[in-house]
């Protein structure tokens, strides 16, 4: 079976799995979009027998605070997906973490092109444009959610089958008639790229924060998330009398902002853009307790892959996000600590930093139950083999049609 995998974001557990089919004896490509800045999974080098590498867009950022030069851009996107589309010629496609223009022009290019097509669905995006409408954000913002919502629910009922990441989106789907086609698959992280490694790593050395307490977030952050609470953290942390420094690693509109703030309240800040994925399980055992950002509007229809990353690392983790949010289950499954996304929180946030930090012994239990937790919930063969029989099955119906 020939099989096209897109994932917009580029992530590492999209690239495991197309991996594993490969493996299987599928012919596989998968697809990406360079112009999404994110960090990036393991994108080739190793690409196994049957296993290409492809992209679209080119080395233009996308500008997401100027929307309607976004609109254009993530349309064009979608032409290109659909041209790779017709270039491959699968017998069957997978398209995951789509912009919906981007998703729109896909969707009704497979239709053109009769390639059956599976909708991976990682976030229901309507529902964070009703958020912003709501909020105010923008006085188009409340149009666009209505055009942007028909036009995710248009392409879910193109797809052939959909495969969700949490039992709460099943309920979207039931409102737009697409429940029947839904399968729930959750998201994992792959654990034998992303594992444990010593505290005081290369990595570590080579930034100078070996012997140093540090507070670690690694990942996209939007100003959506509040960015500025990663500072007021710390500096919650240092009226507490524990000094620690804060190490953020990214690239995008969060970083002058991070600065600014640092500098404003004399927060100790390291900022680094995204690093190799190779070095990843570095980045993340350099962190003393590593945290999670998310919008108090993601509630359980967004799922961080930084979350999951984290757990197989074997780190302490603290959340700061939806209590009703999937990857805030999992954290307090593996006995790490979730509290809301507000500024009220952060002194309970702080104290609990605090208590791991003073306690070896507890976080290095910690660190054990989330690589304990990551091992039990993320292994590969079950995933793929629920994916590959999805595949199998669209394009069977395809060919007796």
């Amino acid at each position: 079976m020939k099989i096209l995998l897109h994932d917009y974001s580029g992530h590492p557990f999209q690239a495991q799995l197309s991996r594993e089919l490969a493996r299987r004896g599928h012919d596989v490509v998968h697809s990406t979009c360079v112009a999404y800045v994110s960090g990036k999974g393991n994108l080739g080098g190793d690409a196994a027998d049957g296993l290409r590498f492809a992209t679209i867009g080119d080395r233009t950022v996308l500008r997401k605070d100027a929307y309607v030069h976004r609109l254009f851009q993530e349309t064009r996107l979608g032409f290109e997906l659909a041209r790779q589309v017709r270039r491959e010629g699968p017998d069957v496609a997978m398209l995951g973490n789509l912009p919906i223009p981007t998703l729109v022009v896909a969707a009704l290019a497979s239709k053109v092109l009769r390639v059956p097509w599976v909708l991976w669905h990682q976030d229901v995006t309507a529902i964070a444009l009703r958020s912003f409408a709501a909020a105010g954000v923008s006085k188009l913002m409340g149009v666009a959610a209505k055009v942007f919502e028909q036009g995710e629910k248009w392409a879910a009922r193109c797809a052939s089958a959909i495969v969700v990441i949490a039992d709460s989106f099943v309920r979207v789907h039931e409102e737009w008639g697409t429940a029947d086609k839904v399968t729930v698959i959750p998201n994992w992280a792959p654990l034998d790229e992303i594992h444990p490694v010593p505290r005081d790593n290369t990595w570590s050395a080579e930034h100078g924060l070996t012997g140093v307490r540090t507070v670690l977030y690694s990942g996209t952050l939007g100003l959506k998330h509040q960015p500025v609470l990663l500072v007021r953290l710390a500096e919650r942390l240092r009226e507490q009398g524990e000094q620690v420094r804060l190490v953020v690693v990214n690239d995008g509109p969060a970083v002058p902002v991070l600065k600014e703030a640092a500098a404003a309240r004399g927060v100790d800040l390291t900022l680094l853009p995204f690093q190799p994925y190779e070095r990843l399980p570095e980045v993340l055992g350099t962190g003393d307790v590593l945290v999670v950002l998310l919008a108090a509007d993601a509630g359980e229809f967004s799922v961080p892959s930084k979350t999951l990353s984290y757990l197989c690392a074997g780190r302490p983790v603290l959340g700061l996000m939806p209590e009703d949010n999937l990857a805030a289950k999992l954290l307090r499954q593996a006995g790490s600590a979730v509290f809301p996304p507000e500024e009220s929180s952060l002194d309970d946030a702080a104290t609990w930093v605090r208590e791991i930090l003073t306690d070896p012994a507890r976080a290095e239990s910690l660190g054990k139950e989330s690589r304990a937790l990551a091992e039990r919930e993320f292994a590969l063969e079950g995933c793929a083999s629920r994916f590959e029989r999805i595949l199998g099955a669209v394009r069977g119906s395809h060919i007796v049609q």
